[in-house]
């Protein structure tokens, strides 16, 4: 009985309390959007190319090592509270460990044991996606400017003519990546506003198309401020910077039209540098370029600022 006469046990509110939260905690994690064929994939967007599948596997793999390392934390949390609690041993002051050198020494080992594995397979998968072929099937320039984008596709187009190799327009691109460009690419390009809108989706920003099957190197320049290329199911995103050239590749696998936008705040507009990519089949996709060589859309938009001396030593020294 509490001193004031009343049955009531003044742990009954907490207690209370307690199955309130859990309750809201049940209730925001089943009440969202997502199946159970989604939760595996903890957030990420369904992958649509050959690259996306080991990305997943090690966003997954990070949240598995943190959900351990959470269970084990809160794990010694509620012990110590519900174990050592005051009313339970009736001690005002239990007795207090310190300078216990194997303790202090697991304290030590196991976050360092934690940081070189997620190291070591963030090192292994990273230089497996940014790794580049010789020669890949399709090259596309992605050009970011405030407050939309350009793609130049760098390839031989009927009713285009030029060499992509020395187009001056395309001088921001380093030798290592014109080396690989097909011979005699006049090429075409696409180009967009903030205002664009994709045909078929009505979703804003400029269609990238993309072909089924085929590597595709993006080469990413910029020609004002620092921007990111994001396509959301390619869950792969890289910095497009002015004055170094960036590149990776990937292998679409999934036809249909996906989302893309910027992923670094690059000035007011930011948040309408959008785009969609469109991924068809080979011959849609070579259908395409000549419908752009037919609008008059050949040659090639600016590429962006050249690259800085700095990172010409700095490229000419890795070589």
């Amino acid at each position: 009985m509490s001193p004031n006469g009343s049955d009531r046990s003044p742990r009954r509110p907490m207690r209370r309390k307690l199955l309130q939260a859990l309750t809201a905690g049940l209730v925001l994690a089943t009440a969202t959007g997502c199946t159970y064929e989604d939760f595996p994939r903890l957030g990420m967007p369904t992958p649509t190319t050959e690259e996306a599948p080991r990305i997943l596997s090690l966003w997954q793999g990070s949240w598995a090592a943190a959900l351990a390392v959470g269970v084990l934390v809160w794990g010694l949390i509620l012990w110590s509270a519900f174990f050592h609690r005051r009313s339970r041993t009736k001690v005002e002051v239990p007795p207090q460990t310190r300078y216990n050198m194997p303790i202090e020494a697991l304290y030590t080992v196991v976050p360092l044991i934690i940081v070189s594995v997620l190291f070591y397979f963030t090192a292994r998968d990273e230089s497996k996606l940014l790794s580049l072929k010789k020669n890949p099937d399709v090259t596309v320039n992605v050009v970011g400017f405030q407050w939309s984008w350009g793609f130049n596709y760098v390839a031989p187009v009927d009713g285009s003519s030029g060499n992509a190799k020395t187009d001056a327009n395309l001088d921001a691109i380093p030798k290592r990546f014109k080396d690989a460009f097909p011979a005699n690419a006049g090429g075409v390009y696409d180009v967009g506003t903030p205002g664009t809108r994709n045909p078929q989706t009505g979703n804003p920003g400029p269609t990238l198309w993309l072909p089924k099957g085929k590597t595709v190197r993006f080469i990413l320049t910029s020609r004002d401020v620092i921007h990111s290329f994001w396509v959301l199911p390619f869950l792969m995103k890289q910095d497009v910077i002015p004055g170094h050239t960036n590149a990776f590749e990937v292998t679409p696998n999934k036809e249909g039209t996906f989302r893309g936008k910027c992923a670094e705040l690059c000035g007011v507009d930011h948040s309408r540098m959008l785009f969609n990519v469109k991924v068809v089949s080979p011959e849609r996709y070579e259908q395409h370029l000549k419908d752009l060589a037919k609008k008059g859309q050949t040659g090639y938009v600016p590429a962006g600022i050249e690259q800085t001396a700095h990172e010409k030593n700095r490229e000419t020294n890795n070589l």
